[in-house]
């Protein structure tokens, strides 16, 4: 609401901050408002006016400011006037941390920082990385919004879809990265997988007649669903096809059966969607040996007509090997070696040693175990590639 009315995202985030550590020391002595809600609205915009006008004299922006008096979208709103702060810009505030001008990462890092919540050092420790170049990506953002211009509003309908994508983009890359972390020692970054679900879970509140919307929340919650059975009592990964099958979430994947079997229905069908469809069937599958695996092939085979990728190209080879036998995925896999999006990528050599397992060439396979071991930068997958490895080197 305070980015709306005056239009300066990081001075509004500044003054809901102090709103709400006047309420962590008002509150605990002199007990909850009537309309909490109302309350910090009121105290954030109280400190929005303070440092606004402390902003203002620094600078000498006087002639500025005044130049923006009577600009509805910049006006401080009235104290009985609840439309304007019961308004949701969750999701405005999500199309502006996903802004064009910002690159994928700072987009990612804005968009939890603002939206999430998430503290800067919690994004940064998710990814890795010093708080203080976490900090400075997060300013840089900023003041890169700032620069735009851009107001604080819905995109215009021309540009909204293309901006939808690049949103969908962002809360998908999140997922990803909280579902399997790509450095480290922990396989999961239970925060962020589970606050792009929390996001997601918003903007289909916000869109839901939004057919790729519904998709990529269905994906994240067939994907998520497994997560308990990932990994063994000592943290070491477990493959799907050996996972504890009582051990995943039913009622996450009735949720996302129904919201990806509603989106199909409903169309146009979109890439999230046919994600959804593929997990669906993992999920819905009583055992490994049972799974449909004709039928993932199918929808990737759609799947990479539609927006093809390398990583949809190696699991659909690998599906193929499914349902044809591994000399055909290895076949498959061998057109994808001059692709230089993969060149060098842990998952082709994981794909590879899989593959040659099922076809019973051991030694093959261990070569291309450890191969993928060597190349990733994840801890977990490490383990599990080498222990892979060791077992076909030593089977007793």
């Amino acid at each position: 609401m305070l980015a709306r009315r005056f239009g300066d995202f990081a001075t509004a985030e500044d003054a809901v901050q102090e709103a709400l550590l006047d309420a962590a020391v008002q509150w605990p002595a002199q007990g909850l408002p009537d309309n909490p809600r109302g309350w910090l609205v009121q105290v954030a915009y109280r400190r929005m006016i303070e440092l606004v006008r402390a902003e203002t004299a620094r600078r000498d922006r006087e002639d500025r400011a005044a130049r923006r008096e009577g600009d509805d979208r910049r006006t401080a709103p009235a104290a009985d006037e609840p439309p304007a702060g019961e308004r949701d810009d969750t999701l405005i505030l999500l199309f502006l941390c996903c802004h064009p001008t910002l690159s994928t990462a700072s987009a990612i890092a804005l968009t939890l920082r603002a939206v999430g919540g998430l503290s800067t050092a919690e994004i940064a420790r998710a990814f890795l990385v010093p708080e203080a170049t976490m900090a400075q990506r997060i300013s840089r953002a900023k003041q890169r919004i700032r620069s735009s211009g851009l107001p604080f509003r819905m995109p215009d309908e021309g540009e909204r879809e293309a901006r939808l994508a690049a949103l969908l983009h962002v809360l998908y890359l999140i997922f990803t990265e909280g579902h399997t972390a790509s450095l480290g020692a922990d396989l999961r970054r239970v925060d962020l997988a589970e606050e792009a679900i929390r996001l997601a879970h918003r903007m289909h509140a916000l869109l839901p007649d939004d057919s790729e919307v519904a998709g990529l929340l269905a994906l994240m919650l067939l994907t998520d669903a497994r997560a308990a059975a990932r990994t063994g009592p000592s943290g070491e990964l477990v493959s799907l096809a050996d996972q504890d099958r009582s051990r995943w979430d039913a009622a996450a994947i009735a949720e996302g059966t129904a919201l990806v079997t509603r989106a199909m229905a409903r169309g146009p069908v979109g890439p999230y969607q046919l994600q959804a469809a593929i997990a669906a069937l993992h999920d819905e599958a009583p055992s490994a040996e049972r799974t449909d695996w004709p039928q993932i092939l199918a929808l990737y085979q759609v799947l990479e007509r539609l927006a093809g990728s390398p990583v949809v190209s190696l699991n659909r080879a690998v599906a193929t090997a499914m349902v044809r036998g591994p000399a055909a995925g290895l076949a498959a896999l061998a057109a994808l070696d001059g692709d230089p999006r993969l060149a060098g990528h842990h998952r082709l050599d994981a794909a590879r040693a899989h593959l040659h397992e099922m076809a019973g060439d051991r030694e093959a396979a261990v070569t291309h175990y450890r191969a993928a071991a060597g190349r990733t930068t994840s801890v977990p997958e490490q383990r599990y590639l080498l222990m892979r490895a060791a077992r076909l080197t030593h089977p007793g």
